[in-house]
């Protein structure tokens, strides 16, 4: 026993025994401590010169992810409570009650430190699955899950730390608990909503990282950027960021738009508004100046015969103006952009796509633009979206057609300069 060896030592000075104990008890907690530290060092030199190279040599990444983290430095410190906790019996004893406080102490940290370890290790293990399993990690995320996992060990190390630092049983202390029960379900309320939550939203594939998701109650419309145990983050288009509950996801409604995503297009639905006054019948000579367009061509030859064909079986005197059928202006118009549409290079052909009336209104009749746009990345969305109106508002006049829109006033001025 050290103590022995020591006590042997300074009686040779014939120290009084008083003074004697307590400078054994100095002398022993520096030479163990001073051990501890030697210790420590030549791990650090060893995790510096041997392990960090064998890393920086390693062609697998997960080991980077574990040193960058910290976790070799954080194993360090646990071997050093060990290598005290084992030695510490060889050079203090338990009869004085400083040494006994202090050996409890020092146990306290070593489960404080061994908890954060594992804790970081969980990290790791989120952490390497991102990166090797990218696509499965975004629609079956698992932090949450290692959350509650890290919960529930915080709450094993703080047991443990007060039974080590009171000195008594932790069944002890968790039969103590029992009546706390209801104020611990009050506390873990949260997390234990948003543990259940996480169940439901990855068990079911409601929501993955990297979903365009809409949450109005919460003012969330963006991207989410990360699913933890009890918040859902997502970032918004003005790029600020929206926490919402986990719980809020299943309790409220929601959209997401991973189903655009994932499809062929991004659907595109506009309505122009044609002024009524403007709709009559087409006359040859403009039918003949409109077939002359290689996107009506085709159309028009065909719905002339067709025509032709009808109406010679009427047997119609050339005065009839009203009973034989014709082209009209808005019927040509809306094939002109059936046309177009099927050879924009952007427009998908695999999905819907027509152009059709909606039901007369007071500002006119609605010509609506359905089709899907092939790229359905944002700009280049909303760049087809305008290209097609540009092209379809500055080719009405060929077709004697007018857009309807309020009047304003330079209209009124123009009314005066008429009259």
């Amino acid at each position: 026993m050290f103590y022995n060896f020591i006590q042997e030592k300074i009686a040779i000075f014939q120290v009084s025994e008083e003074w004697q104990s307590i400078i054994i008890v100095l002398i022993s907690y520096f030479v163990l401590f001073l051990l501890t530290f030697i210790f420590k060092q030549i791990l650090s030199l060893f995790n510096k010169l041997v392990v960090s190279k064998a890393i920086k040599k390693s062609k697998i990444t997960w080991d980077d992810i574990i040193w960058d983290l910290g976790i070799f430095k954080q194993v360090i410190l646990v071997g050093s409570f060990i290598f005290i906790l084992t030695l510490y019996p060889v050079f203090i004893l338990d009869e004085f009650l400083a040494a006994s406080f202090i050996k409890r102490l020092i146990v306290a940290f070593f489960y404080f430190t061994a908890a954060k370890t594992i804790a970081l290790f969980l990290d790791a293990i989120n952490e390497i699955y991102k990166q090797f399993r990218p696509e499965l990690a975004k629609r079956k995320p698992i932090k949450g899950y290692l959350q509650m996992v890290k919960i529930f060990l915080y709450i094993v190390a703080v047991i443990l730390i007060i039974t080590s630092l009171i000195d008594v049983s932790p069944l002890g202390l968790l039969s103590g608990l029992g009546a706390l029960s209801a104020v611990l379900m009050l506390v873990f309320k949260d997390p234990i909503m948003g543990f259940v939550s996480s169940l439901q939203l990855t068990g079911n594939d409601l929501v993955r990282i990297g979903d365009w998701v809409e949450i109005p109650k919460y003012g969330a419309d963006g991207a989410v950027l990360d699913i933890n145990l009890q918040t859902i983050r997502v970032q918004n288009w003005d790029m600020s960021i929206t926490s919402v509950p986990v719980y809020a996801l299943v309790s409220d409604s929601f959209k997401n738009w991973r189903g655009m995503s994932e499809s062929a297009g991004r659907r595109v639905k506009k309505s122009i508004y044609i002024d009524m006054k403007t709709v009559r019948f087409l006359s040859e000579e403009e039918l003949d100046c409109l077939e002359k367009l290689p996107r009506l061509k085709e159309y028009l030859q065909e719905k002339r015969s067709e025509i032709k064909a009808y109406n010679a079986k009427l047997n119609l005197s050339s005065e009839d103006e009203i009973t034989p059928r014709k082209l009209t202006n808005l019927g040509t118009f809306r094939a002109y952009i059936v046309e177009y549409l099927k050879e924009h290079p952007l427009v998908s052909k695999t999905l819907t796509f027509m152009v059709r009336y909606l039901d007369p209104t007071s500002k006119g009749i609605p010509v609506e633009l359905y089709f899907f746009s092939a790229n359905k990345n944002w700009v280049p969305y909303e760049g087809l979206q305008s290209d097609v109106l540009d092209h379809v508002l500055s080719v009405m006049h060929f077709f004697d057609l007018a857009v309807f829109q309020d009047l304003n006033g330079e209209d009124f001025k123009q009314g005066k300069k008429n009259s």
